[in-house]
Parts: structure tokens; sequence; C-alpha cells
């Protein structure tokens, strides 16, 4: 399969593909042209690439996870801390971004306040 077959039927652009290639993530092999070519199963690692940026884990973890994850797309248990891990900092950002959100409504509610009093 060519790299514009791939990126058209994975909906991904030819950019994302090399990069996926360029960390590792996705393999293809050269013709004497020098052209990319990719077999069956490439379709299969984009999609899962790209589920697994959509759940937020990085390139470098996703590289780490690729041997222990299943055709089904799951993840084997040695690699199950590693997504806790994430869903860990995910949860502390959240909480975080809430406490910031807690703390700039009150001040707009504050302004708000003091500017009604002052007309």
């Amino acid at each position: 399969m060519k790299i514009g077959e791939l990126a058209v039927e994975t909906g991904t652009s030819v950019r994302l593909l090399r990069y996926y290639e360029e960390q590792g993530l996705l393999e293809s092999y050269r013709l004497d042209s020098g052209h990319r070519r990719y077999d069956d199963s490439a379709p299969t690692v984009v999609r899962r690439i790209r589920a697994l940026l959509d759940a937020g884990l990085p390139t470098r973890v996703i590289h780490d996870l690729q041997p222990c994850i299943r055709p089904d797309g799951t993840v084997a248990e040695c690699k199950l801390e590693t997504l806790q891990e994430h869903l860990q900092g995910l949860d502390d950002r959240i909480s975080a971004l809430s406490e910031t959100r807690t703390s700039l409504a009150g001040l707009i509610s504050a302004t708000q306040a003091r500017e009604a009093t002052v007309v």
C-alpha cells in the first residue's frame, strides 16, 4: 500500500504517517525507487495509534506499549500499570484545573459584585 492510499484509508495526513514512522510506531519498507510501502496491517496499526493518542498518550508511551497491544486493541497486563499512571495524571490535572476554574470564577464574581455597587 502506498502512503497516499494509507492516508486516505485512515483519514490521517501523509505528514503524520511519516511522523509515526520516525517515532517507530509504524513500519514501512522501501522500493528501489525509494517510495514507501506498507503492509496490509498498516491501517489497523494507524487506527490503533490514533486511538491511543486520543486517549492522551504521548507517542513515546505508545511506542513502549506496542509490544503489549493485543489484536483486539486492548493492552496486556505487562503495561496496565503504565495506563493506570497516565489515568492518575489526567485525574490530577483535572483536579488542578477545577481548582483553577473555581478561583477564576470567584475572581469574576467578586469583580462583578464590586462593579455593581460602584455604579
